[in-house]
């Protein structure tokens, strides 16, 4: 006869656990951390008179980022004329936000994008300027100058998925119409051969950028025309997604036109603050 009592599942019910008095310490995997979010910060200035034209520029970029919200079209503001005071004014209200950039060749130039999304801080030799926009123009025009020149070698030895991959890339580059195409190299097998053999394929191209937002996302331009490699790592920075876009620019290097709208209020609430 089968008997309708059931023994409870292992692991379950009064001793099953440790007890917390035998000094028996619970182990918890780290929570992420390190999320940016926006904080206002009003610079303390003794006489706002002597900082008028840093004050008019960063007035006219709050117009202009409400304008570009609407129109899509980036517009530049010119720092170079500037005392030392009124751009260390000008850096005090943009800060730092979540991308940054570099444009490597000549003339090298950094970007980086302030705490208001959509308005970038563009320095050179002989340059310096705030672009308001959704990415840098120049980013765009220069990301795919060769730095390291696309070579042509031949399959070696643990090359096995790299050539399809490659001949996927090559065709969206080559007949690249506005259209996002993402290969996911997170979800494909391949090689530490293979990912040699595409690096050397595809050459580097000259925009290298970073975003953090929660976590980091790295982004390099390839030497192949639209071609853009998109690594997203957790807050722990441990590669979660790592990709091939086919695009002008990645998504999430992009300010939106509702971050430019917001932007354009933020920063007039900062400088009505100032004065």
């Amino acid at each position: 006869m089968v008997s309708n009592f059931h023994l409870p599942p292992a692991g379950f019910g009064p001793g099953s656990q440790p007890d917390p008095a035998d000094g028996e310490d619970l182990t918890y995997m780290d929570m992420p951390t390190g999320m940016n979010t926006y904080s206002p910060s009003i610079p303390d200035i003794d006489d706002p008179a002597t900082l008028a034209p840093a004050l008019a520029i960063l007035d006219h970029v709050a117009d202009a980022a409400e304008r570009v919200s609407r129109s899509g079209v980036p517009e530049s503001f010119d720092l170079t004329g500037l005392d030392p005071a009124n751009l260390h004014l000008v850096a005090e209200v943009l800060r730092e936000g979540e991308v940054s950039m570099k444009i490597r060749g000549l003339p090298a130039l950094r970007v980086q994008e302030g705490v208001f999304a959509g308005i970038w801080r563009i320095r050179g030799t002989g340059e310096d300027r705030i672009e308001v926009g959704p990415v840098p123009a120049i980013a765009i025009r220069r990301a795919f100058e060769p730095l390291r020149p696309r070579l042509d070698p031949e399959p070696g030895q643990g090359v096995v998925n790299a050539p399809p991959i490659w001949s996927e890339l090559a065709d969206k580059s080559a007949g690249f119409d506005g259209t996002l195409h993402v290969v996911n190299l997170t979800l494909l097998p391949h090689t530490e051969s293979d990912l040699a053999w595409l690096d050397a394929k595809m050459g580097e191209g000259s925009a290298d950028i970073l975003s953090r937002g929660y976590g980091n996302c790295r982004i390099r331009a390839t030497a192949l025309a639209h071609v853009w490699r998109v690594q997203f790592y957790n807050s722990q920075d441990q590669l979660i997604l790592d990709t091939f876009e086919v695009t002008d620019m990645p998504e999430v290097v992009l300010a939106a036109p509702e971050d430019l709208s917001d932007s354009a209020k933020r920063l007039r609430d900062v400088l009505g603050a100032v004065r």
